[in-house]
């Protein structure tokens, strides 16, 4: 099965389907080990999810910079 046949499966399925899956990917990433940072009964944090945290964060805080960077000095 493809990444893009898994994608287009996910809206289809039930709230208990999709917690099945998102268990089993938690199980992987424990499993294997791969940049695990964080990991209890509520799921896997990464490496990758901390990095696309800090860039999200980052974005807010460039556009607030931005827009005031515009306002005039009083």
């Amino acid at each position: 099965m493809s990444i893009a046949e898994i994608e287009a499966a996910i809206p289809r399925l039930s709230l208990e389907e999709l917690h099945r899956i998102e268990q089993a990917v938690h199980l992987q990433y424990r499993e294997r080990h791969d940049s695990v940072i964080y990991d209890d009964s509520y799921g896997v944090i990464t490496e990758a999810d901390l990095i696309a945290s800090a860039d999200r964060a980052f974005l807010i805080y460039d556009k607030e910079e931005q827009k005031n960077a515009k306002r005039r000095p009083r």
